[in-house]
């Protein structure tokens, strides 16, 4: 007798006379997809590590969580983009800058994301071009400044830096004209003379310095330089997936500092097969060397940063963090 879960199908065979049932193969098990996000940066080393695993067929996460769950990873090139994701619910969790994090929480009024452990910090730095044209904070009136997208974390970190030189900087102008541009231009922008700096995060950090002569001016050692973000529904409606997440991602960030080498070899394919550019192994160690990966988060960093981005108008005067961190 045919089960329940088997599916019968009948085929007809063209020879005459000939009529076949096959069944087909019992119906699987419901899987549970998890969408997660990321940008094919060293700063999102994470990601990029257990994308690569996962197109090795040997996943971090879906050994972790369990033969059930299948991971499906979307790449996006600045915060703001995954952060629409979040709200549009094709994301359930991201790698992402915090500034773009607090932006989308305080957007939805604390309905829609929560950031649920950090990533990553360093990596970030302001370089100018190194013909000696700036030597102080005073030289950069009248320049041109990249930053990655409007609004993103090195954005504001840039024209907070600027306001506190005694610059005034808007966002269309100013004493100091700041433009945002992808990070993958910024070396073209650079080495045509376009900007006379930029403000962004590894490895196009290292790579200014090595391909355009560029001159490190700010480095920021310790800023937070990435998170771990959900959206709040997800977190609400499947905690304890999110919680073995955590986990897995907590176990992955130790195994980055006591696996350097081949984590640094799998980042290198990850970001051979997202952007079909080959990453020098000794620029991908160089940039290795100014981040710190630890999932350690602070409120009170991040309150810090909310103050920073309404200092420079991007964000509203009364801003309701208190419900962001939310560790599963």
């Amino acid at each position: 007798m045919v089960t329940r879960n088997l599916i019968m199908k009948l085929v007809r065979c063209f020879l005459p006379g000939c009529a076949i049932f096959l069944i087909a193969a019992p119906v699987s098990a419901q899987k549970v997809v998890l969408r997660v996000g990321h940008f094919p940066n060293v700063t999102h080393a994470q990601a990029l590590v257990a994308h690569q695993l996962t197109r090795q067929g040997r996943g971090w996460f879906e050994s972790r969580l369990g033969a059930e769950v299948v991971i499906q990873w979307f790449v996006y090139n600045a915060g703001p983009s995954a952060m629409e994701a979040i709200f549009a619910r094709s994301l359930d969790l991201t790698y992402v800058g915090p500034n773009p994090a607090l932006n989308a929480h305080i957007k939805s009024r604390g309905e829609e994301v929560r950031v649920i452990a950090g990533a990553a910090r360093g990596g970030a730095a302001l370089v100018v071009r190194g013909d000696g044209t700036i030597r102080a904070p005073a030289d950069f009136r009248g320049r041109r400044i990249a930053t990655p997208q409007l609004g993103n974390t090195q954005d504001v970190a840039c024209r907070v830096w600027l306001a506190a030189q005694g610059f005034r900087v808007t966002q269309a102008g100013g004493d100091v004209q700041v433009v945002p541009a992808a990070n993958p231009d910024h070396l073209a922008l650079f080495q045509r003379g376009d900007i006379a700096a930029a403000w962004t995060v590894e490895t196009w950090v290292s790579m200014l310095e090595e391909q355009a002569g560029g001159k490190v001016f700010v480095e920021e050692r310790d800023a937070i330089t990435t998170v771990l973000a959900s959206s709040a529904r997800f977190l609400r409606e499947r905690r304890e997936l999110a919680r073995r997440f955590v986990m897995a991602h907590v176990e992955l960030t130790a195994w980055l500092a006591q696996n350097p080498a081949e984590a640094q070899k799998l980042m290198q394919a990850e970001l051979l097969a997202e952007t079909r550019r080959e990453m020098p192994a000794d620029l991908l160690s160089g940039a290795w060397q100014r981040l710190r990966f630890t999932t350690d988060i602070s409120r009170a960093e991040l309150e810090r940063l909310v103050a920073d981005a309404q200092r420079v108008g991007f964000l509203p005067g009364k801003a309701d963090v208190s419900r962001l961190v939310e560790v599963p």
